[in-house]
């Protein structure tokens, strides 16, 4: 038994010698910035306050934050711990707690934030396949523009222990794996694991976690965007302003999502993706390789499986 479950993956938060720079990144990558006490608070179209946080120093991952379902969740963690519940002094307000996992980053867990009003989803071209017409005189038009940033997805970090990280994410927010990735068989160096919303369908993934002992730290940050046109809109906006391209177009195995990697200008890979798995709390876990992992159903595999970096 856990002792909260959290509610959704509420922003990724780094630190970066430039935030003039790191704010042209987040707006070619499609995402809203608005500057406050010092830090970069990016947001998309969800209504959440912010997604991502920059602060200036040198450049490092900073942490996670998740949103618990209630205030009364949060003060029940907040005892098991042994820390404070505070006021938030982030957009949204509401109150948090702090919380370190076991290789030093930070984890923030929020509750009572005020939400914007969420924008209205771009409306999405009937596709014509070969089975059904459903686009009659009307052609297909794509303005020039960053892809439409929906809402944070996910998170992958790199631990040093996975048995640990794995445990202490597990007790404390209630997530529940939806693949375990195995060296061979039984053992585990990693998995994707999901939020626990009982029979309300939710990403395959919210946070993904593999071992890299004497390395842990980020892997990469993942946003939702309005669809397939829109990712493929956001790849060429980035590519023509010359950001640095990781990985994709292609679709994971693990999650089954469409996905495109970008690097920020240190390196920290965001990933744009759509069309993911959603499963229920009964849904069993499955089991999955390395090149579960990094391979694709289509599309380039992970660089570190061609020699790349």
């Amino acid at each position: 038994m856990s002792i909260i479950k959290v509610e959704d993956l509420a922003f990724v938060r780094f630190q970066v010698p430039d935030l003039a720079e790191m704010r042209k990144f987040l707006e070619d990558f499609g995402l809203n910035c608005a500057e406050r006490e010092g830090r970069i608070y990016a947001r998309g179209t969800d209504g959440a306050p912010f997604l991502h946080v920059s602060q200036k120093g040198e450049s490092r991952f900073i942490g996670l934050g998740f949103r618990a379902r209630s205030r009364a969740d949060l003060d029940l963690l907040a005892r098991h711990e042994g820390v404070p519940v505070q006021p938030a002094d982030t957009p949204g307000g509401g109150y948090l707690i702090r919380l370190t996992d076991p290789d030093g980053h930070l984890v923030d867990v929020l509750a009572e934030q005020s939400f914007n009003p969420a924008e209205p989803l771009a409306p999405q071209a009937p596709f014509n396949s070969l089975g059904e017409r459903r686009r009659l005189s009307v052609p297909v038009r794509i303005d020039p523009a960053p892809s439409h940033v929906r809402r944070l997805g996910h998170a992958m970090i790199m631990v040093g222990d996975y048995a640990m990280s794995s445990a202490w994410y597990r007790e404390r927010l209630g997530l529940i794996p939806s693949d375990q990735v195995e060296v061979e068989p039984n053992v585990p160096i990693g998995a994707f694991m999901r939020m626990d919303k009982g029979d309300i369908p939710t990403d395959h993934h919210t946070l993904a976690m593999v071992a890299s002992p004497g390395r842990p730290g980020f892997g990469h940050a993942a946003f939702e965007v309005d669809g397939f046109d829109d990712l493929m809109k956001g790849h060429s906006y980035l590519k023509e302003r010359n950001r640095e391209h990781a990985w994709g177009v292609g679709r994971h195995k693990l999650g089954s999502q469409i996905f495109d990697y970008w690097r920020d200008p240190w390196g920290n890979e965001l990933e744009h993706w759509t069309d993911g798995d959603v499963y229920t709390a009964a849904d069993p876990m499955g089991v999955g390789t390395i090149d579960d992992l990094l391979g694709t159903l289509w599309g380039p595999r992970h660089p570190a499986l061609t020699g790349g970096h």
